[in-house]
């Protein structure tokens, strides 16, 4: 697998990468946000770290977002619960905070490259759920015509949760179809998503908390 490294420090920069190819991956380094956002075609996941030398590491993340649907994990300094919230809802599969353990960082790669395996693979389809249409296909949803701004993880969530309309789908399923393994440390990233893809939504009630189990959406909306 290609892995982009978006780091500017060379001495982390090369531990990454020495510890990356040892799972067999093939690593290519850049040093600014600028040169990321030229080469990431090239790449199946991308580690991107927040300070950067050009740009901030949260920008160079929307500006991913908007072009790509490539995973990636945040590896940065900032642990800081702004900056995790910022990260995640801006479009980030996973969030890693400095220094982080190799047999961590290899497993959060191989969840979130197996989980977008997956979506590649989704047969076009399309559900209806009242005034809401999402095309799994194309990987829109809309909402009366109008196509919602969602996050590549805000949509897996809303498509898996559609799915299942009308029945419970647990959090450890959740995380499991999102992130790969339901006992990867995610939980805290499915709220985060949770809480934007209801506000984006714009539809109270639609998704229901099942206290202690996980969450529903009902197959016939009023």
């Amino acid at each position: 697998m290609e892995v982009l490294i978006v780091e500017d420090d060379d001495a982390m920069a090369g531990a990454l990468a020495a510890g990356v190819a040892t799972a067999g991956h093939r690593t290519t380094r850049v040093a600014r946000g600028a040169d990321a956002l030229l080469v990431h075609r090239d790449f199946e996941v991308i580690l991107l770290d927040l300070g950067l030398p050009d740009m901030d590491g949260l920008d160079v993340l929307r500006k991913l977002r908007q072009i790509t649907d490539c995973p990636i994990l945040i590896l940065t300094a900032r642990d800081d619960e702004r900056s995790v919230v910022l990260g995640l809802r801006s479009g980030a599969d996973d969030y890693l905070v400095k220094p982080v353990k190799l047999v961590e960082l290899l497993a959060r790669i191989e969840a979130v490259t197996r989980r977008a395996g997956r979506r590649t693979g989704t047969v076009p389809d399309t559900i209806v759920l009242g005034d809401l249409d999402i095309d799994l296909g194309r990987r829109v949803a809309s909402r009366d015509g109008a196509v919602l701004p969602l996050t590549a993880t805000e949509f897996e969530l809303l498509a898996l949760l559609a799915r299942h309309a009308g029945s419970v789908v647990t959090r450890e399923q959740i995380l499991d179809a999102l992130w790969g393994d339901a006992f990867l440390a995610s939980s805290r990233s499915l709220d985060v998503h949770l809480t934007g893809l209801r506000a984006k939504l714009q539809k109270p009630g639609f998704i229901i908390n099942v206290r202690g189990v996980g969450y529903r959406v009902e197959a016939d909306p009023a």
